[in-house]
């Protein structure tokens, strides 16, 4: 069964996106809560520190483009070693949490038996969204256009408009070219892993929950000659065209998604697996019964280790 998901215009998106994010970004604020988050002061207001495992390193490198030091996460397997070529995986964290979000226990159990290294970027800060074009930042940003013009031509003027308060999903110091770096510091991470370590270029993985799969989805698709298999988890790709799988044909995707998820719509994660069988792709979809926009960041991490276990670029 193929359910369509669509907007009538442009208006519409906008709200929708607006709202969507306003939702997940108190969500995100629930969970933090609930894991015995504290806040962390420093230059990237909303950020949240989520306690991490001692297994975990928390480093930075200096991001060139904005002279700034860009953190990231790391996790190596105890099976890591020199002297054979080693597995990676590229998680990327949702709205409004940076990476740790992305290295719970369940995770480095995991990648540990699987003798990964687990890197979890920044993604320039906390709502980059990893590279993907977002029309309606600028009702984020407190402009709103004069008038609508057409996908692919010239943006209208704007005019002023009052400024929400800074949150975890909006700042008014984030650059204009946000979702530019944000999908520079994912890349520029996997190039410092693959230097730093001896890794198995025909296995490298991308995956990502909410706005981290969105952004599996949208950096799998333009750099389809990086990744050995991607595993956007509920992915909130809502400004996005399942069509853009046309252009990964031949890599096995896994796309997980709950049932009860009130923030990624099951309707909506459906129509990315219609284009996979439309596709006649290698895919798996794992639909958890009862599960939410949560609970699925830990209970679906086994099958999507699992799937990536099976799948390199050399098979």
């Amino acid at each position: 069964m193929k359910i369509l998901y669509r907007t009538k215009s442009k208006i519409f998106l906008t709200a929708l996106c607006y709202t969507i994010s306003f939702v997940l970004a108190q969500f995100v604020f629930a969970q933090d809560a609930a894991q015995q988050a504290k806040p962390e002061i420093g230059p990237r207001p909303g950020f949240m520190q989520i306690q991490l495992d001692p297994r975990v390193q928390k480093r930075t490198y200096l991001f060139k483009e904005t002279n700034e030091d860009m953190q990231y996460c790391l996790f190596v397997s105890s099976k890591v070693s020199k002297d054979k070529k080693n597995p990676v995986i590229i998680t990327l964290h949702g709205l409004g949490v940076g990476p740790e979000i992305m290295f719970n226990r369940n995770a480095l159990d995991l990648a540990d038996e699987g003798g990964y290294i687990l890197v979890g970027p920044m993604g320039y800060n906390v709502r980059g969204w990893y590279g993907i074009p977002m029309s309606q930042w600028g009702a984020f940003r407190g402009a709103k256009p004069k008038t609508a013009n057409p996908p692919g031509e010239a943006q209208p003027d704007t005019e002023a408009a009052p400024k929400p308060k800074p949150s975890m999903f909006y700042n008014p110091d984030d650059p204009p070219n946000l979702n530019e770096l944000s999908e520079k510091d994912v890349m520029n991470v996997l190039d410092i892993i693959c230097k730093e370590f001896n890794v198995d270029e025909n296995r490298i993985y991308l995956m990502g929950h909410s706005m981290g799969g969105a952004g599996a989805l949208y950096l799998g698709t333009k750099y389809p000659d990086k990744w050995a298999a991607l595993g956007p988890i509920a992915p909130a790709a809502f400004t996005l065209n399942p069509d853009i799988l046309a252009s990964i044909k031949e890599m096995p995707v896994i796309i997980v998604q709950g049932d009860k998820d009130n923030l990624v719509p099951v309707v909506n994660t459906r129509r990315w697996v219609d284009k996979l069988i439309e596709l006649n792709m290698t895919y798996e979809y794992n639909e958890m019964k009862g599960g939410d926009h949560g609970s699925v960041i830990f209970a679906g991490l086994p099958s999507v280790y699992e799937f990536f276990s099976k799948h390199s670029k050399s098979k």
